[in-house]
């Protein structure tokens, strides 16, 4: 994010795009709301009637799959009504002319059919947008996880430079991470293609100094490989082992058929976790490690805010944290790899990235929260708030305005498969429900196998009542699940979470993966919704498949013990 997350209240307007912040970041929502109280108009992009699109100004219920078009054709108002900011384009940007010719051809009439939203509609939040003070944009998976993700989020980056919302409070470009201390995982380098602090591998100082600092001859200069690559890879011979440290892509990867198909290709599959999962019932070693509350270390916030935890209980049994088992296996491989606490990892960390130097153990503890950059070790760099006060990471310094012409979702619906079905989240069970569905307060409220929000006309067209149990079927596969219909879900799709065992949605999922990032396209799925006529031989058949699961897991849980 470019902006902190407090910013947010003091923002004129507040455009939320994709993004569903009630569920997927409660604070955050919080913090919507405070803008709201304060005055601000709040926009929602989404083809759902969202817990935040309640309290909107304007609600854009866009198409899904239609983000690029809907982008496009706000740029052009912009421009063609002059309401963009000269001086920040002139003197800040570069690649107008560029972004001009193509937003040219995009109209709001023009756009009408593909998204859904009037021309009308379309200038109204242009307008509104642009002539606000200060505007913030938040987006979240709703606008990543697409063919043309990284499109669509240059294009709306080119929305903020377009009108001078960077570089100053209360502004900015803000992507809400998807998952828990993602941003943290990034800011250490756990991405194939950088070291800690955002330091590309394929630079050849930046290779020089880790080598040293690790003590190694030389690291490699090519990129690793995305999760999301794994099926292929494996079943072409080219990764041999996995190494699954709290996660479950068993569970949550797309096309699932082909991630058990992979995983039955693998020599070795080791997984580090609290909790018997899915994954974790595939493996050849299960390494049972200390949870959050066990243990001590650093968040990073989605706002680049590097917190610290300190450990809440001591762990029961011989349990270790996810450091010791990292640094004990790379002794034993013959890599010795001895810490005695984390600190002393983070200060090795800090001497390596310069933006994250300042950051110190005491003055995380001092202030509750650090933003990165934080590159002076004093008391006075209290860190920063915002970016792009004065140039852009750029090697120009420049901002680049960016967009492309829409192009339709892979997935193609057919008369087989009419409606869409997107992934999303919901605010009972967090992320794959490994820890969340071992709380019995939480699996009172909602438990397998879930639920399809219909909404309430397509419902009524296909025979489905509310709470009743309907198969899904796209080209992948097939689930059970339970009908949620209301008037909230747009007409055309289903929108399922991915968190449950047996209606497990990401069965249906194609990969689809953007070129560029590898990330499958989890919001955009042709599917059929079927009703079915006897339930109690449905609801009979859930109560036996999670049994089995159930005890299937359970038995994998004592067999490691």
């Amino acid at each position: 994010m470019s902006n902190a997350i407090t910013e947010i209240d003091n923002s004129n307007l507040v455009f939320i795009f994709g993004y569903n912040p009630a569920d997927s970041h409660p604070i955050v929502a919080n913090h919507v709301l405070n803008a709201k109280r304060n005055g601000a108009k709040i926009i929602v992009c989404d083809p759902r009637r969202i817990e935040t699109a309640r309290i909107a100004d304007m609600h854009l219920a866009l198409k899904n799959g239609s983000n690029i078009a809907l982008l496009n054709a706000i740029g052009h108002v912009i421009i063609a009504e002059d309401l963009y900011d000269k001086s920040f384009v002139a003197q800040r940007s570069e690649g107008f002319e560029e972004y001009r010719k193509i937003v040219e051809s995009y109209p709001p009439e023009s756009v009408e059919e593909i998204t859904g939203v009037s021309a009308q509609d379309i200038r109204a939040c242009a307008r509104l947008y642009a002539r606000a003070t200060t505007a913030t944009i938040l987006w979240g998976m709703g606008v990543t996880q697409f063919y043309q993700g990284v499109e669509t989020v240059r294009a709306l980056t080119s929305l903020a430079i377009l009108t001078g919302n960077l570089g100053k409070a209360s502004v900015g470009v803000n992507p809400v991470r998807g998952q828990n201390n993602v941003q943290g995982a990034c800011d250490m380098g756990a991405l194939p293609d950088t070291y800690p602090g955002y330091q590309f591998v394929n630079v050849a100082e930046n290779r020089e100094k880790f080598a040293k600092a690790w003590g190694v001859e030389n690291l490699p200069a090519h990129t690793g490989y995305r999760i999301s690559e794994l099926p292929h890879r494996a079943a072409n011979g080219e990764v041999r082992a996995a190494y699954i440290m709290g996660e479950d892509p068993l569970q949550t990867d797309a096309e699932l058929s082909a991630v058990r198909k992979a995983f039955e290709t693998l020599e070795l599959v080791i997984v580090q976790d609290i909790f018997m999962t899915k994954t974790a019932a595939a493996a050849d070693v299960i390494l049972p490690s200390t949870s959050w509350g066990e243990h001590e270390g650093v968040y990073t916030a989605a706002d680049r805010g590097f917190q610290r935890f300190f450990k809440a209980v001591e762990p029961q049994w011989d349990l270790k944290t996810d450091w010791q088992i990292i640094s004990e296996i790379a002794t034993r491989m013959g890599y010795p790899m001895h810490y005695r606490n984390t600190q002393e990892i983070w200060d090795e960390l800090r001497l390596l990235c310069p933006d994250f130097f300042g950051a110190t153990y005491e003055k995380m503890g001092e202030l509750g929260y650090v933003q990165w950059p934080c590159r002076d070790e004093s008391p006075e760099d209290k860190g920063t708030s915002w970016l792009f006060e004065h140039r852009f990471s750029t090697p120009n310094g420049l901002a680049k305005l960016f967009t492309c012409d829409w192009v339709a979702p892979i997935d193609k619906l057919t008369e087989e498969f009419p409606m869409v079905l997107s992934t999303v989240r919901e605010v009972g069970h967090y992320s794959c429900r490994s820890m969340t569905g071992n709380c019995s307060a939480l699996s009172t409220l909602a438990d397998e196998p879930g639920y399809a929000q219909n909404n309430t006309a397509d419902a009524a067209r296909l025979g489905i009542v509310d709470e009743a149990l309907v198969w899904v079927n796209s080209r992948k596969g097939r689930i059970i699940t339970r009908a949620k219909v209301s008037e909230r879900p747009n007409k055309g799709a289903i929108y399922m979470t991915y968190q449950w065992w047996i209606g497990t949605c990401n069965e249906l999922v194609t990969e689809n993966l953007s070129p560029i990032t590898k990330t499958p396209e989890y919001k955009y799925c042709a599917v059929r919704v079927e009703a079915i006529a006897d339930q109690a031989a449905a609801e009979r058949y859930v109560i036996e498949e999670y049994a089995k699961l159930k005890a299937q897991l359970r038995e994998c849980s004592e067999s490691h013990a």
